[in-house]
C-alpha cells in the first residue's frame, strides 16, 4: 500500500480558537463563535477548517463539535489527522441492513484490508459490542465488488469503507486514533484500548476524568484479558 503524508490543515490559532468554545452539545455562531473568533468571518473561515476535516457539524447557523478530538493537545493532533480524512471520506453500503450484511462483508475481505473500529476495538477489548463494520480498503475494487453482490451505498449501511491513506504499521494504535477520531461511544474504545495495552499505544490521547473511572469500572465487571 502507497504511503501518503498527510500534513495539518489546522494551526495553533485554530485549536485555540476550538478548544475556546465552552463546552455544550449545540453552538450558536453568532451567540458562541463570534466573540471568540472577532469577527463573523473569522469564525466561519475557522469553523470551515474543521467541517472540512469532519470535527464540526453545521444545521442552520448552528454546529456541534466532535469534543473527543478537540479537547485532545495541538502536537497530537497530526496523529489523528490520517484517521479524520478517512472518516470524512467513508462510504456505507448496506443490502439487509442487520449483522447479515457485516458476514457477508468479513467472509469476502479483500487481500491487504484491515478492520478497525467497532470490530476490531471489540475483538482488542470484548468491552462494547460492535454495530458496525469499518474496513480500510485499498481502491474502488472492494466497493464495486459489494454493488455488483446487491449492495446499495447511502447513509444506513452497517459496512463502511475507509479509505486507505498510509501504511498500518501499529494496528492497536491505529484502532486507538480511530477511535478518538470517530468519537462518541468509540471514546470508551479508546479508553479501554490504552487501559489494556499501554505498551502498544505510543502516543495517548487526554479523557475526562469521569469516562476513564467509568471504564474501569465497567472492565473490572467483565472478564477480560488482552490479547499478547
Amino acid at each position: 500500500m502507497q504511503t501518503q503524508i498527510l500534513e495539518s490543515p489546522i494551526n495553533p490559532r485554530d485549536w485555540a480558537f476550538v478548544q475556546a468554545l465552552p463546552q455544550k452539545m449545540v453552538y450558536s455562531v453568532r451567540n458562541d463563535a463570534v466573540p471568540i473568533a472577532g469577527s463573523k468571518e473569522t469564525a466561519y473561515r475557522r469553523l470551515a477548517v474543521f467541517k472540512n476535516m469532519g470535527i464540526v457539524d453545521f444545521r442552520n447557523r448552528h454546529f456541534s463539535v466532535n469534543h473527543s478530538v478537540t479537547r485532545q493537545p495541538f502536537h497530537f493532533i497530526e496523529k489523528l489527522i490520517p484517521s479524520l480524512v478517512a472518516l470524512k471520506n467513508a462510504r456505507r453500503f448496506g443490502r439487509s441492513y442487520n449483522d447479515a450484511d457485516i458476514r457477508f462483508a468479513k467472509k469476502h475481505l479483500p487481500e491487504n484490508s484491515f478492520v478497525t473500529l467497532d470490530f476490531k476495538a471489540w475483538e482488542l477489548t470484548k468491552f462494547q459490542e460492535p454495530s458496525d463494520l469499518f474496513v480500510y480498503a485499498d481502491g474502488d475494487t472492494f466497493a464495486n465488488y459489494l454493488k455488483e453482490s446487491g449492495f446499495s451505498e447511502g447513509t444506513r449501511g452497517h459496512v463502511v469503507l475507509l479509505p486507505i491513506s498510509k501504511n498500518i504499521k501499529n494496528e492497536i494504535e491505529q484502532v486507538y486514533f480511530d477511535s478518538i477520531a470517530k468519537g462518541g461511544r468509540a471514546v470508551l474504545d479508546a479508553i479501554a484500548l490504552e487501559l489494556l495495552y499501554p505498551d502498544k499505544i505510543r502516543h495517548k490521547g487526554q479523557f475526562p476524568v469521569e469516562y476513564v473511572a467509568k471504564v474501569q469500572e465497567d472492565m473490572a465487571r467483565l472478564p477480560i484479558e488482552a490479547s499478547s
